[in-house]
């Protein structure tokens, strides 16, 4: 047996026990003239009593089914009392809602003239119309009618209550791993873009050691010592990036920006790269994401640089009033490069992110990559 089910019986068998009860104790007024508790009282009890298992489903029919018989009880001159079936079936009509504008005005047409068989079946049982009873009457059944109503409206309330807190828990959660995601997605450009540069800054000494092996061997190990020191500063940056990965502690990735621009110029410096830095304006504090952003469209134009320029790039910063201004130029070897690269791709997407743009040009052998960033760019990702 369900728990609903057995509320439902339990309910039916104590509006039948307290009816019965009533009934046999001579109702609220003790009348010496009523009629006595019969087998007939005892089915009219049962019949106020047993519709109470349908009240959930039909409830206003559960409603007609006990006051007919609570009616001919009254007729009957039994013992008189507060009509207990009902008033506890009034309560679950109220309980149950009308379902709408028509629903509520068949709902209270109907208990209006249940309402006056009621007082009717009891003025033909006593032979006079009982004001009293029928102002208690009136106070009982409306008030079992509003009590159900407003104990409706409350558990509906408290199920919205608890519906959003349950939708503002999910949209939390959605967000908390959008943003990991996100968070994720940054790490790994950053692994590409560390990975790229190193390998190009090896690639460049490689080859300078190689060639200046014989003819000038301090150099050629100055150049074995940067590919050192480039490749263990790598090592330990993809170490920290993939263990956030794993791991799942994105935060602990502390993302470079301009304060390593000093350290970023010297390492291409030291791989044969002429690299001229101008700073315009004054240096402001920038926050994580443009300072990011900057440092990462650095970062690529001077690796492109070094692969396919001439050996010299020149760095234009400019601290303007609401944008930071970013200018990379270099003379460029052959026909001219591509402007579809991942790298470039990903100078564009890091500009979008933080509400800058990016543009490269190739004009008279000049590579030039001018990008803007505001201020107050959202986070990188």
């Amino acid at each position: 047996m369900s728990r609903e089910r057995a509320i439902d019986i339990g309910i039916a068998l104590g509006v039948f026990v307290l009816t019965t009860l009533m009934l046999a104790s001579g109702g609220v007024s003790s009348d010496e003239d009523a009629r006595s508790l019969d087998f007939l009282g005892v089915f009219l009890a049962a019949l106020t009593s047993l519709p109470l298992l349908l009240r959930r489903r039909y409830p206003l029919a559960a409603f007609a089914a006990v006051a007919i018989p609570s009616a001919v009880i009254a007729a009957l001159d039994y013992p008189p009392g507060p009509p207990i079936g009902p008033v506890v079936a009034l309560f679950f009509v109220g309980f149950s809602g009308n379902g709408g504008r028509a629903s509520g005005r068949l709902t209270a047409a109907v208990i209006v003239a249940l309402f006056v068989l009621h007082i009717s079946s009891a003025a033909y049982g006593r032979g006079e119309w009982p004001v009293v009873p029928i102002l208690f009457g009136a106070l009982t059944w409306g008030g079992a009618w509003v009590l159900g109503d407003r104990v409706r409206l409350r558990r509906e309330r408290i199920e919205e209550l608890e519906e959003r807190t349950r939708r503002a828990e999910r949209e939390t959660e959605r967000e908390r791993q959008l943003a990991a995601a996100e968070e994720r997605t940054r790490i790994a450009r950053d692994l590409h873009d560390s990975a790229g540069h190193a390998i190009n800054v090896i690639l460049v000494h490689a080859g300078a050691a190689r060639l200046l092996a014989a003819k000038d061997p301090a150099r050629s190990q100055d150049a074995l010592a940067t590919i050192e020191t480039v490749a263990r500063e790598t090592l330990d940056e993809i170490d920290q990036l993939v263990r956030a990965l794993r791991e799942g502690d994105e935060d602990a990735v502390e993302p470079p920006g301009l304060a390593a621009l000093d350290t970023l110029v010297k390492r291409h410096r030291d791989a044969g790269l002429d690299v001229d830095v101008i700073v315009n304006g004054s240096r402001r504090s920038l926050g994580p994401a443009v300072d990011q952003a900057a440092y990462r469209i650095l970062q690529e134009s001077l690796t492109n640089a070094l692969r396919h320029g001439d050996g010299g790039a020149k760095i234009a910063l400019t601290y303007a009033h609401d944008e930071l201004e970013i200018g990379v130029t270099n003379a460029w070897q052959g026909n001219g490069p591509a402007t579809t690269g991942h790298g470039l791709v990903g100078m564009r997407e890091r500009a979008s992110l933080v509400g800058g743009e990016v543009d490269f040009r190739s004009v008279n052998g000049f590579f030039r990559v001018r990008a803007r960033l505001p201020y107050s760019g959202g986070s990188v990702s």
